[in-house]
């Protein structure tokens, strides 16, 4: 035995290395049926998919400027990690922005800003920017619901993201005063730290699901009574990433924790089918949103991303002759998604925001409807500007998911599909999201929010206005092509926002429905 240790120990340390480049070879050459390059190119053709596995974060960090990568370039991701840490988001020497891009926004600003009294609520607390309208109450709901933030949590589920993750969000939108979407992978105890809940759910019906998977309403009413903090319900009828597409979530990643919260079985696949089980056509869905709104008291919702409008045009119909309907109604772009999906889907099926957004207002519009729904936008929203856009264009709240990622540490790695995102988000590898420090990251989120509001806040009162609601389509322009320079929103897609009901942000803030805890603050 001494002998082969001693004739181990005389091997020279660059024999070593020979010896294991030899046996690689010899793999490569013999043994390997499946890669053309290291079997052509023994040894060397590895360094190829070596370099390959880290061409994204080569490119992110020393290839790609400042304005270049997507889904959110350098410039927007640091303005988020700024405003999170409450550091300097400023920019000096003017804007590095190609002011004449196609698609560029311009907010028209007034010659005299919007000017506060002394007692106007922004001068008390500058990120003050509630929702001016209230989910419910035109259908008089038992509960309405005026959420308290112009910004909140997108839905993402527990299973998606991290436990750790979920509950930093949690945390953090009680903290800002806003609202957090639970996605559809039903409320978990991450869910439950204080903040404003709107439960949501699929075609899965996670955590309110009978054992074959079709929904219980009497499992959604348990649930509502015993967690108060649910403030509205929202159905997803489909999402930017996939319209029309339903998931299967491995057994493999299904934990006794995850089976249990969404009732499902450990270990087992469970499928989310492309359609609802609950109802199959409108009038059943309008029938299912209103049983709904009686068993629970709560304002009911509906997310989808926007294709054909067909069934769209039914709905406001239905609604106009029935006079019943959704409280809210979430419009999801095609570019949105934190979720994995084909690229095929993530690509190309569903309207961007914009567009599906106009399409779908112009209807509710056409019927009469705008005033009685609550309308709120999704997909990369995140910025002030484009808030004040989705304003002027109708919307009334507005939804982040992946901005809201980047506020408690994302860096766009984009391997929220492998279950190895290092940040510890997208991820439920216990040894990533220990690195998440959940009092910090809850903070964080917290300040982009109140950064956000503040900021949008400053924007609509130098267009003159005090709530980013009375914007006009006639405030902003955008960039069309060489002919026509700039348009304003109206003149571009063909419609004017109906004037939202507004008498001051005192008004809003009296108000007996309003969300977070404001008034509970005042009380104690």
């Amino acid at each position: 035995m001494e002998a082969v240790l001693h004739f181990f120990s005389s091997i020279s340390w660059w024999m070593w290395i020979l010896f294991i480049i030899l046996l690689i070879a010899i793999r490569d050459i013999l043994f390997n049926k499946s890669h053309t390059i290291s079997h052509n190119f023994p040894v060397v053709g590895h360094i190829r998919y070596m370099l390959e596995s880290i061409g994204p974060e080569m490119r992110q960090y020393f290839v790609a400027n400042n304005r270049e990568e997507l889904p959110f370039n350098r410039i927007e991701r640091g303005w988020v990690y700024a405003s999170s840490k409450n550091e300097n988001n400023y920019e000096g020497f003017g804007t590095d922005r190609d002011i004449y891009q196609h698609q560029h926004i311009f907010i028209k600003n007034c010659m005299i800003p919007f000017k506060m009294d002394a007692a106007h609520p922004n001068n008390k607390d500058k990120t003050f920017l509630p929702c001016a309208k209230v989910m419910g109450l035109y259908n008089e709901r038992r509960k309405p619901y005026r959420p308290a933030s112009a910004i909140n949590v997108s839905a993402m589920s527990f299973g998606s993201l991290s436990a750790r993750a979920i509950e930093s969000l949690n945390i953090g939108v009680k903290q800002a005063n806003a609202y957090h979407n639970t996605g559809e992978g039903g409320l978990s105890p991450y869910h439950s730290h204080g903040g404003d809940v709107v439960f949501h759910f699929g075609t899965g019906y996670f955590g309110v699901r009978t054992k074959d998977g079709n929904f219980s309403m009497s499992k959604l009413k348990t649930l509502i009574e015993e967690n108060p903090f649910i403030r509205a319900i929202e159905i997803k009828l489909s999402q930017g990433a996939k319209p029309g597409k339903g998931g299967v979530l491995p057994g493999a990643k299904i934990t006794p924790q995850i089976a249990k919260i969404r009732g499902v079985e450990v270990g087992k696949d469970v499928l989310s089918p492309s359609s609802h089980t609950a109802f199959s056509d409108v009038p059943e869905l309008l029938k299912f949103i209103e049983d709904i709104a009686n068993e629970t008291g709560l304002p009911v919702g509906i997310k989808a991303a926007i294709g054909k409008i067909e069934q769209w045009e039914l709905l406001a119909q239905l609604m106009v002759e029935t006079n019943r309907g959704p409280d809210f109604i979430t419009i999801d772009g095609g570019e949105g998604g934190t979720g994995a999906a084909p690229p095929s889907f993530a690509d190309h099926v569903s309207l961007p925001w914009i567009y599906g957004f106009s399409t779908i207002y112009k209807i509710f519009q056409k019927h009469n409807l705008t005033q009685r729904v609550v309308f709120i936008g999704s997909g990369k929203l995140g910025f002030p500007a484009k808030g004040a856009m989705a304003f002027a264009m109708g919307a009334d709240c507005i939804n982040v998911a992946r901005e809201a990622m980047l506020s408690i540490g994302c860096i766009q790695a984009q391997v929220c599909h492998t279950n190895k995102c290092p940040s510890g988000i997208a991820t439920q590898n216990n040894w990533l999201q220990k690195g998440i420090n959940v009092p910090l990251k809850s903070d964080r989120l917290a300040q982009y929010f109140k950064t956000f509001r503040k900021e949008l806040t400053e924007i609509t009162h130098a267009a003159g206005y005090e709530h980013p609601c009375q914007f006009t389509m006639k405030d902003v322009n955008v960039n069309v092509d060489d002919v026509d320079l700039t348009r304003t929103l109206e003149d571009s897609y063909k419609y004017s926002k109906t004037p939202v009901d507004f008498t001051s942000i005192q008004h809003l803030k009296d108000c007996t429905y309003l969300g977070g805890h404001y008034h509970k603050n005042e009380t104690h």
